[in-house]
């Protein structure tokens, strides 16, 4: 199996922008004013508490999330502003150009006990002539796999914790033993949905890189929905995986919420449109846009904020 790398030092050719997210990745105990703390606090508030502490109680973190529950009503997404299309259904898309392959699957998003049905996109994209990388496997692992076919997977690429992006992770994962990769802040969440006997391969951060077959995947740091989210780059094919960070015409919600509308607008300006104009972006649902077309649309985000 060609190797997955793990976390490493910026690429040379990464985008500069990536190194202006460098403090999202920090050590939480080497921040003694708090800063990296708060903002993880606030892209917790849509998850449910964690008492899967070492003694079973809950932990420190889980009782600051507690006590910074805030109302989320300000958050609310106007759906009257909200670019209007088609549903989503479940379906296969054909590879194209590029050897990227669409799959979107039905399921539920459960978000601070409540629960959201939606369809998902995973992707799956060529690697080389005898394997693929598959990012953020959603709902339907038989689905996934079967458009993987008999190709072998490299490697399982995770945006982020939630359980539309890691919920077919194993089971993707498991008929090639492929390393899973996802962002070290992303464990809690993860242990909740797959417990703690079986941890990501590669517990990732902004800045670093992947190679997995002839592809080098550039690491982007776009906290915001979560305070692990990040977005897989790979240059040679014009193409960034954005999760549920940046979608078609709009900033990605979770459950209709923004988590951290602030951070995540930052993260989209300076990181994911910092990109060549006509980099493809391709969100977690919904169809796929620009890098030139959703940079059209940012002063009227920045205006809401």
């Amino acid at each position: 199996m060609p190797a997955a790398e793990g976390v490493g030092p910026e690429p040379a050719d990464a985008p500069d922008a990536a190194s202006a997210f460098e403090d999202d990745d920090a050590d939480p105990e080497a921040d003694p004013a708090g800063t990296v703390a708060d903002a993880d606090a606030d892209a917790e508030r849509a998850r449910d508490a964690d008492t899967d502490g070492a003694d079973g109680s809950a932990t420190d973190a889980d009782a600051a999330d507690d006590a910074d529950e805030a109302d989320d009503e300000d958050k609310t997404v106007d759906t009257a502003a909200a670019p209007a299309r088609e549903p989503e259904v479940p379906g296969v898309d054909e590879p194209d150009a590029d050897g990227v392959q669409r799959i979107r699957t039905a399921g539920t998003l459960v978000v601070d006990e409540e629960e959201f049905d939606v369809v998902s996109n995973t992707w799956i994209v060529d690697a080389d002539d005898e394997g693929v990388i598959v990012i953020d496997p959603a709902h339907d692992a038989e689905a996934i796999m079967a458009a993987v076919g008999d190709r072998e997977v490299y490697l399982v690429a995770c945006t982020n914790g939630y359980n539309t992006h890691i919920a077919s992770a194993i089971k993707v994962a498991e008929r090639d033993e492929a390393p899973i990769a996802l962002h070290r802040r992303e464990l809690r969440p993860w242990r909740r949905l797959h417990g703690a006997e079986h941890r990501p391969d590669l517990e990732i951060e902004g800045g670093g890189a992947l190679q997995a077959g002839d592809l080098e995947i550039d690491i982007l740091p776009v906290p915001g929905t979560a305070a692990g989210s990040v977005a897989y780059y790979i240059s040679e094919r014009g193409v960034v995986f954005t999760g549920d960070s940046l979608r078609a015409g709009e900033l990605g919600t979770v459950g209709g919420v923004y988590i951290d509308y602030t951070r995540q607008l930052h993260s989209i300006g300076e990181v994911i449109l910092s990109l060549p104009p006509d980099t493809r972006v391709l969100p977690d649902s919904g169809p796929a846009t620009t890098c030139e077309a959703e940079s059209k649309n940012f002063d009227s985000w920045v205006s809401a904020d």
